[in-house]
């Protein structure tokens, strides 16, 4: 499939040490080639693929030097996106960057859309859509296992599994079409009902264990949401400095300093947090600090996880109380600060309220008990079985729509085979299926899905 040739920037910009610009295209080699001069003489036509070389960029039209580049070379179709492809290593830095891309695209290449290297990659044949999803997800790993799971699903793993489910879909309706087409043969349906539940039943739990890593998975991809609750002056934002290992909140003994939301992102156990400190909710006459309580009663709404701190040097008040009403069947760790000073809280009542379970002592002033709470949230969100390498993650928002979709109309077809609703009827069940199955990989997915999904990478990638 020929494309016209695309350019743009792939590094982030800014100042660097490097910058690279990438070409892709038929004629990303001759365009290449017109602007870049080597000692050597050599013309980039005439080199090997998936080389590298040392030169110049020179505008054709005045002569002029443009940049010192190192110049990769890399031909159809073993490339990312199956087209020739050449790189551009020149010096980090807005101008020198802008400068390269300005003269290819004077040359004849074409700004790149978001996300378009991957989007030919795709259209190309060389990734599924599963797979060029999680190239962003790979980018946005903020964990080494988010990252891993990532990884595996670039390189396939989804996908293969994805496979073999719409394959075993195949067969069943293979089966289906044989006593279509010779319902004389009694003995055929007798075969066929018992055969096709039983591939459905094997289908339709391999979709079930996909959905049953999803939440982990989402948590994985897109962080979790922790907000820190607290009445003022408990040790929230020493709480936050905690975890994230450095003083990103200001703390004093003076009640109402956090007056906004303050968000940051922590790798905790392997786990993303995207923790957010809020303000302490109080009444309170300060108009500032009334827009950030409210603030914080909106993202505790929208919480996967809330850290519920209490001082431990004075018993529990009215506001406690009915921050344990507000988070009442959400995922909570209660967490008891300032057990340096003397006790005044009684434990015993917040064991009752917590149903013994999720409380943790702190003193943030000594750095104690940090560790404790960092292996709570983990064992919360990641235990047992679920952490098995072996195990395919699914962490796609759409991806785990579709599942839930397939899931439901292949339990249909279980369901009509065994009440013997006719074979033909229970086929449609089946073939949506396999088509909802093949959304995930971009089979039977539809061109503006495609181009929506896409626009959301970052420009070069």
């Amino acid at each position: 499939m020929n494309y016209d040739t695309i350019a743009a920037i792939s590094t982030p910009m800014g100042e660097g040490a490097i910058a690279i610009v990438r070409l892709s295209g038929e004629e990303a080699v001759q365009i290449a080639d017109r602007v870049f001069r080597s000692p050597n003489g050599k013309r980039l036509n005439e080199e090997k693929s998936h080389t590298i070389h040392y030169g110049h960029l020179i505008d054709p039209s005045s002569g002029e030097t443009v940049e010192e580049v190192m110049v990769s070379l890399m031909k159809a179709p073993k490339t990312f996106t199956t087209e020739d492809v050449v790189e551009v290593n020149c010096h980090g830095g807005i101008v020198a960057v802008n400068r390269v891309l300005g003269l290819l695209l004077k040359e004849g290449a074409r700004l790149a859309e978001p996300g378009e290297f991957t989007k030919r990659a795709f259209l190309n044949g060389r990734i599924d859509l599963s797979q060029s999803e999680a190239v962003m997800d790979l980018i946005r790993a903020k964990t080494d296992r988010a990252m891993n799971v990532a990884l595996g699903q670039v390189e396939g793993k989804l996908s293969k599994l994805i496979g073999k489910l719409r394959l075993a879909i195949v067969e069943t309706l293979a089966e289906v079409e044989v006593k279509i087409d010779y319902p004389e043969y009694d003995e055929v349906e007798e075969m066929t009902i018992p055969m096709m539940v039983e591939k459905s039943t094997w289908v339709k739990g391999e979709i079930d264990q996909l959905l049953k890593t999803s939440a982990q998975g989402k948590i994985l991809r897109e962080g979790l949401s922790t907000v820190i609750i607290g009445r003022p002056n408990v040790g929230k934002s020493s709480l936050l400095n905690s975890l994230v290992q450095e003083n990103k909140a200001i703390v004093t003994d003076i009640a109402g300093t956090t007056r906004d939301i303050i968000e940051e992102y922590v790798n905790v156990r392997g786990v993303p947090l995207r923790l957010v400190d809020t303000a302490g909710i109080r009444e309170t006459e300060d108009i500032v600090e009334r827009i950030g309580v409210e603030r914080s009663r909106q993202v505790l709404k929208e919480a996967d996880l809330i850290l519920l701190v209490l001082n431990n040097a004075e018993e529990l008040t009215i506001e406690d109380r009915h921050l344990f009403e507000a988070v009442a069947g959400m995922d909570v760790i209660v967490v008891i600060n300032k057990t340096d000073l003397p006790s005044k809280i009684d434990i015993n009542e917040i064991k009752a309220i917590m149903n013994h379970e999720k409380i943790v002592s702190t003193s943030l002033l000594e750095d104690e008990g940090v560790e404790q709470l960092e292996e709570a949230i983990a064992n919360l969100f990641f235990t047992g079985a679920v952490e098995s390498e072996d195990l395919t993650y699914v962490s796609n928002a759409r991806h785990i729509a579709l599942l839930h979709q397939a899931s439901s109309t292949i339990e249909d077809a279980i369901n009509a085979a065994e009440a013997g609703i006719p074979i033909d009827m229970i086929q449609i069940d089946l073939t949506r299926t396999w088509e909802i199955l093949g959304e995930i990989v971009g089979d039977t997915v539809q061109e503006g899905l495609i181009n929506e999904l896409f626009s959301r990478f970052c420009l070069g990638k």
